[in-house]
Order: C-alpha cells, then sequence, then structure tokens
C-alpha cells in the first residue's frame, strides 16, 4: 500500500486520537467498525485518496489512540470525532457499522458536518440488534478464550453466517493459528487478538443508542444510506426506519456486499464510487 501519514488531536478529556491520512482535496474521515482499527479501511482510503484529504482514525482504546477512561460510553466517542472534526477541517465522514452510529450522533450535535455516509449502522429497534450472546462474549475473554469470544461475537451478529455451519471445536483451533501468525503486522496495524475484546465497548455504544431512531428527525446534515444485500436483516431494518425519519436521506442497497463490504477484503471499490458521487469529487 502507499505511504500515508500520521497525527493526533486530543480529545475533550485529553485522550489521545491518532489517525492516517493520504491524499489531497476536501476532508474526509472514515470510522472503521466493531474489532476493527483504521487499518481495515486503508484500501477504502487508497481508492478515495486522489479525490478527497482522507482521514482514517483508531477509535479510542485501540492502535494509535489512547484508552477508553473510566465511564466510557457515546458522549467520548462523539468528542474524540469532534476532536478530529476541527482538527482537520473536514465536514464529510463516513462510518462503518458501530463507527455508523457514532457518526451518526455526532452529526446531530455538529452543525459542520453537513454530509455523512453510514454503512448499516447497528442501531437496534425494539431489540433488533443480537445481544443475548454478550454474557458469553464476556466471560471467553475473561477466561482468556479470546479466538472463542471472536466466534461467539461473529455467530452472535450475524455477520459472518458462514461460521454457523462449521462446528466450534473445528473452527476455534483455526482462528487461534491465525492469530498467532499475525504476529509479524506493519507497524501501526493491530492484531486481531488485541482487537477482539474492544467489541465488548462497542456493545456498550449500542446499548446505549437502542431506539434512539426518531431523535434524528432533527439532523440537518444530507445523509447517505449503505446497505448491502447479503447482510442480516437488522441492518436494513433499520436504514428503512432512518429513511422515514431523516429529513435529508437518500438510500443505497449494494448488491452481492455483506457487512464487510467497505472493508479490505470486502469491496472497497464499490462502496467507494458510491462514496465519491455522494460527497462530491473535486
Amino acid at each position: 500500500m502507499p505511504e500515508y501519514g500520521k497525527g493526533q488531536v486530543r480529545s475533550a478529556d485529553g485522550t489521545t486520537i491518532g489517525y492516517r491520512q493520504r491524499g489531497c482535496g476536501p476532508g474526509l474521515i472514515l470510522m472503521h467498525g466493531g474489532m476493527q482499527a483504521s487499518q481495515h479501511l486503508m484500501k477504502l482510503a487508497d481508492a478515495l485518496c486522489t479525490d478527497f484529504r482522507v482521514y482514517v482514525p483508531d477509535r479510542r482504546g485501540r492502535g494509535l489512540s489512547g484508552p477508553y477512561g473510566d465511564g466510557f460510553g457515546m458522549q467520548q466517542e462523539i468528542e474524540d470525532l469532534q476532536a478530529l472534526v476541527t482538527a482537520t477541517g473536514a465536514s464529510r465522514v463516513f462510518g462503518l457499522s458501530s463507527g455508523a452510529l457514532v457518526t451518526l450522533r455526532t452529526a446531530l450535535v455538529t452543525p459542520s458536518l453537513d454530509r455523512i455516509a453510514l454503512y448499516e449502522p447497528p442501531l437496534s429497534i425494539d431489540g433488533s440488534v443480537p445481544a443475548d450472546w454478550v454474557r458469553r462474549f464476556d466471560h471467553e475473554i475473561a477466561a482468556g478464550k479470546r479466538s472463542s469470544a471472536l466466534i461467539t461475537a461473529l455467530r452472535g451478529l450475524g455477520v459472518e453466517p458462514v461460521l454457523g455451519r462449521i462446528p466450534r471445536f473445528v473452527i476455534v483451533p483455526l482462528m487461534t493459528i491465525g492469530s498467532r501468525v499475525q504476529r509479524d503486522l506493519p507497524e501501526d496495524d493491530v492484531p486481531i487478538a488485541e482487537l477482539i475484546p474492544t467489541q465488548h465497548f462497542d456493545m456498550r455504544i449500542i446499548r446505549e443508542m437502542a431506539d434512539t431512531v426518531e431523535e434524528y428527525a432533527t439532523l440537518r446534515a444530507h445523509v447517505l444510506l449503505l446497505n448491502g444485500t447479503k447482510s442480516p436483516a437488522y441492518f436494513g431494518a433499520a436504514l428503512k426506519r432512518l429513511a422515514t425519519v431523516l429529513p435529508h436521506a437518500q438510500s443505497i442497497t449494494l448488491p452481492g456486499l455483506g457487512h464487510s463490504g467497505p472493508e479490505n477484503d470486502g469491496a472497497p471499490l464499490v462502496v467507494a464510487q458510491a462514496l465519491r458521487d455522494f460527497f462530491g469529487a473535486r
């Protein structure tokens, strides 16, 4: 991959938020999802950097950024993104999954954001986002069984349906081996073993944002709602509900894509084209 620059800002509570940056043009921030870091959106950044100055932060608790801190919740995520918006002057933000939740909530209280794009935010409506797996996940993390916890989370959320057809006693050892192989990562990349526990905190903000859809009726920003045809139905249901509430929204369904569509191993070029059209290339 091409080289990228790095920078950092200070959030309201003093926590460092580090980011990668690439390209030139209007500022565009890319917010990754759960059990991820900036590394997972770098192919998307590559596809957009000829038209935008792209900033890809490591959200709090991983990589180039500081720890979650006491009392972590959506307010800290909002303040982190606001600090980056203030420092970069970016008025466009894309968010994937829990990063889309952060983007949506931040736009509600940040008038300078005039365009946001949301890829499958897990906005729970009447309990639509599965959460009955979280207790088992937390127990497995506490016991040091991170590969098992990863399987529990992916199966629980339904974002990797193939895993539902493979016995746990087969897939867990394979995941464990894969995590060990990851030791020789590029300097700024975060090993998956370190990212797995972060899902606990993402579930915290998912619970906090549950049943808040009507609150976005006052959002002034223009919003692009994105989802794939291979994703769990609860993502599409949330987007349909948002489309009826948001004053300035348009929706695009991307054939053949799943929840990982924007990621390096998904279809980032397809997502990039939709974002380029919406955000307005130079």
